[in-house]
């Protein structure tokens, strides 16, 4: 079911299954559904649709559902006295079923139907309805041709606005990777309930903004379950920590930074500072003796806690005792950040993600020292989360960054599985998931965020959501999902006044306070704007619309 502020994100097979359940068990006939799809993208053409006698549509047909629903689309438009012909890619008699009903249906009032010698309009909508969410392997033959022909046409000056149907065809509806060749569209209009493919790049990119069409699709089906969702800036804001009016810094969890070595000071700094603008009551830096003179210099809001260090000031071994002894006098823990690679270090990392007994965040050089044995971490008894980006996710995998990335969804399951710890895959779409396979597809953040630093400011937010999250009996899963809505967000906002490029960590850390706070306001109103870049995922047809960052 749709919650407040989330939606459920489904895939291929969910869909199909919830398709079925809602002809076969509610008695919904397909037809039916395919005429309201097609009559809710013929309206979103029509607010598209720009004036004038040289303006004109085409829709891009398959042989399948997809093309059936455009061939509605093409006839209700017709029947508007728009100027529209609908292409079919193949032979006409192909469409069968629902499909072939609908083509019969356009024929008989007159709309033109062509097959071969077809062109593009110099000005109007493009609607492609070539492939929907059944598609699974790489597009070819002439369906491939009028995707490239009509890329090609967007870039050569012509005034032409595309809108998807379902899915943008060529992309993946389960992981956002292209199949071979795929449409570049200013607006997807998606059946039912949004695709998961929809929230991962490429194919976010990819679909331009995505609204939803509720057009009667049951959202629950037997055997179906729906493991994946997406928060909007209701949803986010609905589960920020509460900050009670008697509230004091020992109310709002004590975070212990275990950071730094030689010339990585900033690391455990930034994380810090991150976990302060978070909200977390206080922020204890265990640090290598040799370098505590210069955090406390940099860190003006954080304690330090000098332990033993190498002659080379990186963490030593000896150090393990006493960093525990620190771990049970606070209430979550987060250890990694620019402790270096040393043999040494490494060695004290794994004693130490085996012994503390509170949750622990792991990030950077302290996932490094994990990637031979993973799965140490799941004989904890605490909660674990782990933040990697892809390359870190694959040493801990045994592939590549590439594989991590061509289905991000089931890396971060299957790394939460084998850690038995909460994975948030920080990314273009960074993805959370649990080890019981639920996830969290996270809309916020952008190029802005590409830039050293900004990792160990989400490791302190998570820590510091993680820590207020357990006082008040909340999921650890949401704890991080939040964490890397809200640090998204903050580097959003920036990006809009200074662009995606030079954004310093320490500012992304310094605007998550105002984006919080708008955030509130915006769960007090449900209604605002924070900015930001991510396309809206909307209701169609409804009057009602359900922004990620406001509309």
């Amino acid at each position: 079911m749709i919650g407040r502020g989330s939606w459920p994100l489904v895939d291929a097979a969910g869909m199909r299954a919830l398709d079925r359940h809602t002809i076969d068990t509610l008695g919904i006939p397909g037809d039916v559904l395919m005429e309201s799809a097609g009559r809710a993208v013929s309206e979103a053409v029509l607010r598209q649709l720009p004036g004038g006698a040289a303006c004109s549509v085409v829709v891009l047909c398959g042989a399948g559902n997809n093309g059936g629903d455009g061939l509605v689309v093409a006839r209700h438009l017709h029947l508007a006295g728009v100027d529209v012909r609908a292409v079919i890619l193949g032979d006409p008699a192909r469409l069968a079923g629902d499909a072939g009903l609908n083509r019969d249906r356009a024929q008989r009032i007159g709309v033109r139907i062509e097959t071969a010698g077809w062109q593009l309009p110099a000005r109007g909508v493009v609607v492609d309805a070539m492939f929907g969410t059944g598609l699974s392997r790489p597009v070819e033959g002439p369906a491939a041709d009028a995707i490239d022909h009509l890329n090609t046409a967007r870039g050569d000056g012509r005034d032409l606005h595309v809108i998807a149907v379902d899915v943008p065809s060529g992309v993946c509806a389960d992981t956002g990777q292209v199949l071979g060749t795929a449409v570049q569209a200013d607006q997807t209009l998606t059946i039912g309930l949004p695709k998961l493919g929809l929230t991962l790049e490429p194919g976010r990119a990819l679909a331009g903004r995505v609204t939803v069409a509720r057009i009667g699709i049951a959202d629950e089906a037997p055997g179906v379950s729906l493991r994946a969702q997406l928060w909007t800036a209701a949803g986010a804001a609905a589960r920020l920590p509460e900050r009670p009016a008697d509230g004091h810094k020992g109310r709002f969890g004590h975070l212990l930074v275990v950071a730094g070595s030689q010339g990585k000071t900033g690391a455990a700094a930034l994380s810090a500072l991150g976990a302060a603008r978070a909200g977390v009551g206080l922020v204890t830096i265990a640090c290598p003796a040799g370098l505590n003179d210069i955090l406390e210099v940099k860190c003006t809001e954080a304690m330090t806690a000098p332990v033993a260090d190498t002659a080379e000031r990186a963490l030593a071994a000896a150090a393990e005792d006493a960093i525990l002894a620190l771990s049970r006098e606070r209430d979550v823990v987060a250890m990694g950040p620019g402790v270096g690679r040393s043999h040494e270090t490494a060695s004290l990392m794994r004693a130490l993600a085996k012994r503390i007994e509170v949750p622990l965040v792991i990030d950077a050089d302290g996932l490094h020292a994990l990637r031979e044995e993973p799965s140490l971490l799941a004989g904890r008894s605490a909660v674990t989360v782990l933040t990697p980006h892809p390359g870190e996710a694959a040493s801990l995998l045994g592939c590549d960054a590439a594989d991590i990335n061509r289905d991000r969804v089931a890396a971060a399951r299957r790394l939460a599985e084998i850690t038995g710890a909460v994975v948030v895959l920080k990314g273009a779409a960074t993805v959370t998931a649990d080890p019981d396979g639920q996830v969290v597809v996270n809309p916020t953040g952008g190029p802005a965020l590409a830039a050293g630093g900004t990792g160990d400011v989400l490791l302190g937010m998570v820590g510091a959501y993680l820590a207020a999250f357990a006082a008040q009996g909340r999921s650890a899963r949401d704890a991080a999902a939040l964490a890397a809505w809200v640090h998204g967000a903050a580097a959003d906002r920036l990006a809009v006044d200074s662009g995606q490029s030079g954004v310093m960590a320490s500012q992304v850390a310094d605007a998550v306070p105002a984006t919080v706070a708008e955030l509130r306001r915006h769960a007090a109103t449900e209604a605002g704007s924070i900015g930001g870049g991510a396309p809206a995922i909307a209701e169609a047809g409804v009057g009602l619309a359900i922004p990620l960052l406001g509309d």
